[in-house]
């Protein structure tokens, strides 16, 4: 009994970081395959994730109980199951910011014909939650896995679009957490901090951010914040193409309509909870 209420004791102590520790290694896990639609093996996931594979069997095996995660029958491969898109799907359609935003989207789409993206702040990053497509033939940017993704700051155009937003000193603590460059960025990436600010300052000036084989090579993007009516940031707007069709003229001449759709969806934000939410935070 007194070694029974020991261990109760310990579990009292130590079972929050524990559990903590599991969750941590449970949303890391389902957050790598996301990105892996064909599925991982046991070995593959603990050495990307540098875990050891016991552990990783033990945590594939209870997501798969919960219905987050599925097991290929022949191949043996783990793969996200469609529980946890739809918790997203269902969140975005309650949410109602896909009810705002789409037809801004639809319609800058087909003005500019190429993509456009709407990013949203969450919890202190910057995730892109809506799409339209407005490239139907030929050469053209459709990026699939980004949607959900957190953006990288410093390189995108809709990063730049919300850091313009702050102080250079906000500006340049936000990217210090993520890094000047990510692993894909291209050579047009800011590569210091002093570059950064003077991106920040053109933004600021022109009201819309320009990136040029920045966020990935063969890629360009003009983006613009959205502001609230009392100037608070929501999030940002982007319109993006391959930099060899959509030049710096090019996307100076969308600036306008691009700016006309910033406005208005801050204009529309109201209708939604989740911006409500945001501009009352």
């Amino acid at each position: 009994m007194e070694y029974q209420s020991t261990l109760e004791q310990n579990d009292l102590k130590y079972g929050v970081n524990r559990m903590s520790s599991s969750l941590e290694r449970g949303l890391t896990i389902l957050d790598l395959l996301s990105r892996q639609p064909e599925g991982m093996a046991v070995g593959q996931v603990a050495s990307e994730l540098d875990l050891p594979p016991s552990g990783v069997h033990r945590m594939l095996k209870q997501l798969v109980d919960y219905g987050y995660v599925h097991q290929d029958g022949t191949k043996g491969a783990y793969m996200l199951g469609m529980k946890l898109p739809a918790l997203g799907l269902s969140f975005l359609a309650q949410s109602g910011i896909t009810d705002v935003a789409q037809p801004i989207l639809d319609r800058l789409a087909a003005q500019s014909r190429q993509l456009v993206r709407l990013s949203v702040i969450d919890g202190g990053n910057l995730v892109w939650v809506a799409v339209a497509q407005g490239a139907t033939t030929g050469l053209r940017y459709d990026p699939g896995r980004e949607q959900g993704a957190t953006a990288h700051l410093a390189s995108s155009a809709s990063g730049l679009a919300w850091l313009s937003t702050m102080s250079d000193e906000d500006a340049l603590m936000k990217v210090a957490q993520q890094g000047f460059v990510q692993d894909c960025s291209g050579p047009g990436a800011p590569g210091s901090a002093a570059d950064l600010i003077r991106r920040l300052e053109e933004t600021r000036g022109k009201g819309y951010a320009i990136s040029i084989d920045s966020f990935i090579p063969g890629m360009a993007a003009i983006a613009a914040p959205i502001r609230s009516a009392d100037s608070v940031a929501i999030g940002s707007i982007s319109v993006a193409g391959p930099s060899i069709l959509l030049d710096v003229a090019q996307m100076e001449a969308l600036a306008p309509a691009l700016l006309d759709a910033a406005r208005e969806m801050a204009h529309a934000a109201g209708a939604s909870v989740y911006f409500r939410r945001q501009l009352r935070g």
